[in-house]
């Protein structure tokens, strides 16, 4: 077992990373002393792979449990999904000692936060990622919330969980695409932190599945990309500074998904689009060089991610729907932008001009 701390002030807590960890789920959970009710939160499929195994975990350590399933993807993403989570958890009368668990991906894992940070103002919350984007960034760091129709997790709080139990076995049902989506984040890890990183996938002769992916690089992924992760949010827990830097490739990313209603591409997707349009504008403007922005859109290509807007996207919806972006500060939209691989910075310096220069 593979153990990361993410040190905060009142909120410290432990990443855990061994395969065929599920089942010690409970065991690792009792040792927290919290209550005794669990509400599992998974969509369909996800709990048809993993809900028994995890379920039985919790009963075996003497946990009551209770389960909520949500329909897969983005367009739940809602209140009313936060409603329905609500509504088992009143029917089954937790209390404030109880747990939620989010069993699955980004998606679950946001909207099961956000459920735990306002049900009775706040009860325990404990992440079991099963998606590779949901292990490396999603689970970790606090931030929960959903989808308003104008922009994405608009609506939110941070709310950090009890503890983040990663089983790198269960990335054998994730499909392909969700997996490269997830290196989409592993890829940005690289960039704004550790150019070592950014090093290994560029040598790596496969990386865009798991089952052809090298199990000890693998391994080392999920460590690198937590820990960086932890390093951040350890600094900064609520994006008062350092933290927006996870922010990269997000800025535009959002909005091409927000543009595009969520249905033309998964949030990793988006996300490498925004990173490569955010190496243009650092090109552009002088912060990095041609060779840098070369290597990072090579090495997404290279994971078979998404490298361009949509031509149909007009450029001007896009700087409309950046101005509701949560990065916007007095007005001004704020870039995280590379000034080498593994070094980023933050600016609203960044003119309309530049961003339509980038699609020409």
């Amino acid at each position: 077992m593979h153990t990361i701390s993410v040190n905060l002030p009142a909120n410290s807590y432990n990443i855990l990373i061994s395969s065929g960890s599920l089942a010690q789920l409970g065991s690792e959970m009792k040792k927290l002393n919290l209550g005794k009710k669990v509400l599992l939160v998974s969509n369909p499929e996800i709990f048809a792979y993993y809900g028994q195994t995890c379920l039985k975990s919790l009963e075996n350590a003497g946990f009551e449990t209770y389960t909520h399933l949500i329909p897969p993807g983005e367009p739940h993403k809602t209140l009313q999904s936060i409603e329905q989570v609500y509504d088992t958890a009143l029917e089954n009368h937790l209390e404030r000692s109880s747990t939620l668990v989010a069993l699955g991906g980004g998606v679950i894992g946001d909207m099961t936060g956000f459920a735990a940070a306002t049900w009775l103002r706040g009860v325990n919350f404990v992440q079991v990622p099963t998606s590779l984007l949901a292990m490396v960034d999603a689970s970790i760091g606090g931030k929960t919330g959903v989808n308003h129709p104008q922009g994405k997790n608009l609506i939110g709080a941070f709310y950090q969980p009890k503890l983040v139990l990663i089983d790198p076995s269960v990335l054998k049902t994730l499909p392909e695409r969700e997996f490269r989506a997830g290196m989409a984040e592993v890829i940005k890890y690289g960039i704004i932190w550790d150019a070592d990183l950014f090093t290994k996938l560029e040598n790596a002769e496969d990386i865009d599945s798991f089952s052809t992916i090298d199990r000890e690089l693998l391994q080392t992924i999920l460590v690198r990309s937590t820990q960086a992760k932890a390093d951040v949010v350890s600094q900064d827990e609520k994006e008062a500074g350092l933290r927006a830097i996870l922010n990269y490739g997000h800025t535009i990313g959002h909005a091409v998904e927000s543009l595009t209603n969520y249905q033309q591409f998964v949030h990793g997707e988006a996300v490498a689009i925004g990173m490569v349009a955010a190496g243009k504008i650092a090109t552009v403007m002088g912060l990095w060089t041609e060779e840098e922005a070369y290597r990072q859109e090579r090495l997404i290509a290279k994971t078979k991610l998404p490298t361009k807007i949509p031509a149909e996207l007009d450029i001007n919806a896009i700087l409309t729907t950046l101005q509701s972006d949560k990065k916007v500060k007095a007005g001004k939209v704020r870039f995280i932008l590379p000034t080498s691989i593994g070094k980023v910075t933050i600016s609203d310096r960044v003119t309309e001009e530049i961003i339509k220069n980038i699609r020409r």
